[in-house]
């Protein structure tokens, strides 16, 4: 139940927005477009002046028998969290890498088409037509089950993480002596005591549990 809480609320298809959509359902084929003018260069934006020093945390109020994390910042910053993104990552890039060459090839053929299919042969232009069709269904199928595989290995890796965080929350509410941790991203606090946010010590605990441990002399 705990476990489940804390996956939930990573709002993990925000943090690798954008998947979804890249494996949305091909449509029927079309004839190419005339390929548009290349815009001209633009001159890039000043650069946003450098962000201020990180403030350190707020202390934890002295008796204080509630606090609160924030899940998805924990995700974003721990070691742990990052390494899980970049798997998405990794993943996503290659499904999406091979859609492009899916799609890439099939618009050749319907290009082909276009193009020469007056002069074809009944025979030649019917076998461009039927890859052409093949190459649509294969293209949907492949969008599919990348999607899946993409959003399997998105729950896996929320599942490990929580897994992992929700000892030490844990362990950090006993040592405080909490009655109760609030989930920010679920609680909709209008003001709360910054002191009170475990967020930090949790991501620096998380870390520490990966570090390798110094030999002794």
């Amino acid at each position: 139940m705990k476990g489940s809480a804390i996956a939930a609320s990573l709002a993990f298809s925000l943090v690798v927005a954008g998947t979804s959509a890249a494996f949305a359902q091909t449509p029927a084929a079309q004839p190419p477009r005339p390929a548009q003018p290349t815009p001209a260069a633009q001159t890039p934006p000043a650069q946003p002046p450098a962000a201020a020093p990180a403030q350190p945390p707020a202390p934890f109020p002295a008796g204080a028998k509630i606090a609160f994390i924030n899940p998805q910042r924990i995700f974003q910053e721990s070691a742990d969290g990052k390494a899980a993104l970049q798997r998405v990552k990794t993943l996503t890039d290659k499904k999406q890498n091979e859609n492009g060459a899916r799609q890439k090839a099939m618009q050749d053929n319907q290009q082909k088409l276009q193009a020469s299919g007056s002069v074809m042969s009944d025979a030649a232009r019917g076998q461009l037509e039927k890859e052409i069709e093949k190459q649509q269904v294969e293209l949907q199928r492949f969008q599919q089950d990348a999607q899946a595989e993409i959003q399997e290995l998105q729950n896996e890796v929320q599942s490990d993480f929580a897994r992992k965080v929700q000892p030490l929350i844990d362990q950090m509410a006993k040592e405080k002596g909490l009655h109760l941790v609030f989930n920010v991203n679920d609680a909709g606090f209008a003001w709360v005591e910054p002191g009170l946010d475990l967020t930090p010590e949790l991501i620096k605990k998380l870390d520490a549990s990966k570090a390798p441990s110094t030999p002794k002399p």
